[in-house]
C-alpha cells in the first residue's frame, strides 16, 4: 500500500481527488492501492526540559546550561488522535510519499513523524508548487528520491534544536536574573526574535534622540509658451548639508529678493546674501533664463513577481495588511482558491522551463477576468523577462498564477487585492520596458540659479498594469513633484508667475511598519558596519525565513514586546529592558543572519547536523557561564506602599490588566490598581495600485 502524507487535510483532499482517493476513512482518504493521510501541521513537537529531567520544571540558575545528549521530540496533546492515525497508516505503508508543503518547515514536519513512528520502508517526495489539478498531476508524475530532499529535513532539525538551546537556557537565565534585579516579568529570549526586536528599539532610539534642523527652500513658478512649470532654488555651496538644503535662512531671503527684483535675467556669480532678499530679487526679476538644458531617456525593466517578504511589504504599504494576514491571504490563494503558486518562497525569479506554460496562464487569467482583454491583446507571450533565471531560482520560484481558471466572485475583497497584484507582476513581464525623457532645465534668475525636473513617458511599457507608487504623506515638502516641461532651449526666457519661500524641518526617521521591518530583516546586511562581516552577508536571506519572519512579528505582538499604533510598530518598555539586558552577540542582527547561513550550508552538504549544533551548545554552555554571576541593572517602576504591610510593591499583569502587588507576595497578597480607583482591562486596539 503507498501511503501519501500531507500536511494539512485541505491539501490532502486536493491530492487525494487526483489520485482516486475518495471514500472517506478514519483521518484519512482510501483509493484504489493509494491511502491518503495528514499532520494538521506539527503533530510532534521538542519536549521541553523537564521531559529529560522532572526537577528542570522549576528554574533554577544553578541547573543552567541545559544541554539533551539524546533529542526528544513529544506528540502534541491536541492532535494526539491524529498522530495515532498516521503510526497506524505508516506501520500498514509499504511505501511512503511525503505530501508536505515543499519547504525545510514541511519537510521536518514529515520526517519527525517518521523517525518517531520508526517507519524504514522506501519513502519518495512529492514537491508541489501549486495545489491546481494540472499541477498536482505534473508533480505526482515526477516524484523525487527522498535523499534529495533529506537535507532540508536537517537543516531545518538544526534550526529547532538552535532555537531550543538559545531560546530555553537564555530566557531562563535572564529570567532568573532580571527577578534577582527585582523584575517581575518574563524576559523571553529567541536565536531570531530579539534581534528582530533590537531592530525596531534601535529606530524607536534614533527618533527619540532626533533633533530637527530649519531649513529653507523656494519653489518659482515660471511659464513658457503658454505652460506653466515649477522650478526650485538651489542654493549655493557652504550653506547646505549633505543632502543639499539650505540652512542659512538669510541666504533663502536674499535669494528670494533677488528673484523678485532682478529687472533681466542673466547668468551672473552667486553671493551669499540674506535669504528673504534672494526671495525678493526672484520675484522682481520677472523672468529666468535657460542656462542648460539636458535630456536623458531613462529605461525601466518590470518588477520581478513577488516572493513572499516583498508581497509582505508592498500589501503593508499600499493596503495596510499585517505581514500575518498577507501570509493568511496568500496561504489561501494557494491552498483553497487554487489561484496562485506556493507563496512561502524566498525567490522572485522563473524556471526557464515554466516560460512554455506561460501562454496556458495567461489564456486562464482571460478565462478568469475577461475584462483583462485589453491588457493581454498588449502582451508579448514570447518576451522573456529577467524573472526567468534558473541560476537564481532557490527552492521555489516567484509567486505566480496558476495553469487553470479561478474564481474571483469566491474571494474576499482583501483576497481579490492580493491576487490582482500577483498578476499584475506576472502581467508586467511579457510588456516592454516603462521608457520616459527626464530633463534637466537650469535657470538664472536675479542672479539665483533654479532648477526644473520634468517628466515625459515614452513608452508606457509595464506602468500599464502597475501604476506609479504615491509618494509617501511624510515626504519632504522641498522634493520636485513630476512633472511635464514645455520645450526649452538654452536662452529661453520663462516668466516668473509666482515666488514662494517655505521654510520647514528635517524630520526625524518614521517608525516601522510591519511590511518594512519585514524588509529590514531581509536585508540585514545594510545594517551591519563591520566590512567583513557585510561581506559575508551579502547574499544571506537576512533574520528568519519567508516562512517564519510573519510568526516573529505576530509573536513580539502577542508578548507585549512590540505595540501598534495604526499602521506603526513601536517597542514597549519591556522590549528595550529585554534588549538592553541580554547579551549584544543575541540582540546583534549580524549573528542571526550568519546562523541562517549555517542553515543553508547544512542544506548543500558543507556542513553536518552535528556539527552545527555542537557549536550552538558549546557557544550556550559559554554564554550561561559568562553572565551567571551578573547583577542587571533594570529600571523598576516604584509603587506606593502596600496597603497591609507597609512594604514595597511590584507592577505584576492578571487577567485584568496591570496591578500593584506587595513584592513579599505570596506571604503578603496586599494589592492597589494602577492609577485609577478600580482594576480595568486593558483597551482593546484597533485593528488600517493600479493591479488588474
Amino acid at each position: 500500500m503507498r501511503l501519501y502524507l500531507c500536511e494539512k487535510p485541505s491539501q490532502g483532499k486536493d491530492i487525494g481527488r487526483i489520485l482516486g482517493a475518495k471514500q472517506r476513512g478514519d483521518g484519512c482518504l482510501n483509493g484504489p492501492g493509494v491511502i491518503v493521510t495528514w499532520c494538521i501541521g506539527h503533530l510532534v513537537e521538542a519536549a521541553p526540559p523537564e521531559a529529560y529531567d522532572a526537577q528542570l520544571k522549576r528554574w533554577m540558575i544553578e541547573q543552567l546550561p541545559i544541554i539533551p545528549t539524546h533529542w526528544r521530540v513529544e506528540v502534541k496533546s491536541r492532535t494526539a488522535s491524529q498522530f495515532k492515525v498516521v503510526k497506524a497508516l505508516l506501520a500498514k505503508a509499504t511505501e511512503l510519499v511525503i505530501a508536505t508543503d515543499a519547504d525545510r518547515e514541511g519537510e521536518l514536519i514529515a520526517r519527525e513523524i517518521i523517525e518517531l513512528c520508526g517507519y524504514r520502508g522506501p519513502i519518495q517526495r512529492l514537491w508541489l508548487s501549486a495545489l491546481n489539478d494540472a499541477s498536482i498531476r505534473a508533480a505526482l508524475g515526477q516524484l523525487k528520491p527522498s535523499g534529495e530532499t533529506l537535507p532540508m529535513y536537517h537543516s531545518a532539525l538544526a534550526r529547532s534544536r538552535a532555537d531550543w538551546l538559545v531560546g530555553m537556557n537564555l530566557s531562563r537565565l535572564f529570567t532568573l536574573l532580571g527577578r534577582q534585579a527585582g523584575y517581575d516579568g518574563v524576559l523571553s529570549v529567541g536565536r531570531v526574535q530579539t534581534p528582530t526586536l533590537k531592530l525596531v528599539t534601535d529606530r524607536d532610539r534614533e527618533i527619540a534622540a532626533f533633533v530637527s534642523v530649519p531649513f529653507w527652500s523656494i519653489d518659482v513658478a515660471l511659464s513658457c509658451a503658454g505652460q506653466t512649470f515649477s522650478a526650485q532654488w538651489l542654493p549655493p555651496e557652504g550653506c547646505t548639508d549633505d543632502a543639499g538644503r539650505c540652512l542659512q535662512e538669510p541666504v533663502a531671503q536674499q535669494a528670494v529678493q533677488r528673484i523678485r527684483a532682478a529687472g533681466a535675467a542673466q547668468v551672473a556669480a552667486l553671493t551669499p546674501v540674506p535669504c528673504r532678499l534672494a526671495v525678493q530679487r526672484i520675484r522682481a526679476a520677472g523672468a529666468a533664463q535657460v542656462v542648460s538644458v539636458e535630456t536623458e531617456r531613462m529605461r525601466e525593466g518590470a518588477p520581478l513577481p513577488f516572493d513572499l517578504g516583498t508581497l509582505q511589504e508592498v500589501c503593508s504599504k499600499q493596503f495596510g495588511l499585517d505581514v500575518q494576514e498577507t501570509l493568511e491571504i496568500a496561504q489561501s490563494l494557494y491552498e483553497t482558491h487554487k489561484a496562485t503558486t506556493y507563496p512561502r518562497s524566498d525567490s522572485g525569479y522563473l524556471p526557464e522551463s515554466m516560460h512554455a506554460e506561460a501562454p496556458t496562464v495567461l489564456d486562464s487569467l482571460l478565462k478568469t477576468d475577461p475584462g483583462l482583454r485589453p491588457i493581454i491583446d498588449q502582451l508579448d507571450r514570447t518576451q522573456r523577462s529577467r524573472a526567468w533565471n534558473d541560476a537564481k531560482v532557490s527552492a521555489h520560484h516567484g509567486i505566480i498564477p496558476t495553469l487553470e481558471p479561478a474564481k474571483l466572485s469566491a474571494m474576499s475583497e482583501k483576497e481579490s487585492l492580493v491576487y490582482r497584484l500577483i498578476r499584475a507582476h506576472y502581467l508586467a513581464q511579457f510588456l516592454p520596458p516603462h521608457e520616459f525623457d527626464r530633463t534637466t532645465a537650469r535657470l538664472s534668475c536675479g542672479d539665483q540659479t533654479l532648477q526644473a525636473v520634468g517628466k515625459q513617458v515614452v513608452v508606457p511599457g509595464w506602468r500599464l498594469v502597475l501604476a506609479e507608487p504615491q509618494a509617501d504623506d511624510a515626504s519632504d515638502d522641498a522634493a520636485p513633484r513630476s512633472q511635464v516641461l514645455p520645450t526649452l532651449q538654452q536662452g529661453s526666457a520663462c516668466q516668473v508667475a509666482g515666488v514662494e519661500l517655505k521654510a520647514l524641518k528635517t524630520l526625524p526617521p518614521r517608525p516601522f511598519t510591519q511590511g518594512e521591518l519585514v524588509k529590514a530583516m531581509k536585508g540585514v546586511a545594510k545594517l551591519v558596519s563591520d566590512p567583513r562581516l557585510k561581506q559575508k552577508l551579502k547574499d544571506t536571506v537576512g533574520i528568519g525565513t519567508e516562512a517564519t519572519r510573519a510568526n516573529i512579528i505576530s509573536g513580539l505582538l502577542a508578548r507585549g514586546y512590540l505595540l501598534k499604533k495604526g499602521r506603526a510598530i513601536r517597542a514597549s518598555d519591556a522590549a528595550f529592558t529585554l534588549v538592553d539586558t541580554v547579551p549584544a552577540a543575541i540582540a546583534d542582527p549580524g549573528t542571526t543572519a550568519i546562523w541562517e547561513q549555517a542553515l543553508d550550508m547544512i542544506e548543500t552538504g558543507q556542513l553536518s547536523l552535528d556539527t552545527f549544533v555542537a557549536k550552538q551548545a558549546a557557544w550556550v554552555t559559554q554564554l550561561v557561564t559568562q553572565y551567571r554571576g551578573t547583577s542587571l541593572s533594570i529600571r523598576i517602576p516604584q509603587g506606593p506602599p502596600c496597603p497591609q504591610c507597609g512594604g514595597a510593591t511590584r507592577q505584576r499583569s492578571g487577567k485584568n490588566g496591570s496591578f500593584w502587588s506587595c513584592a513579599k507576595y505570596p506571604d503578603c497578597k496586599g494589592t492597589l490598581p494602577i492609577e485609577s480607583g478600580k482594576r480595568t482591562a486593558p483597551r482593546k486596539r484597533r485593528g488600517g495600485s493600479k493591479a488588474p
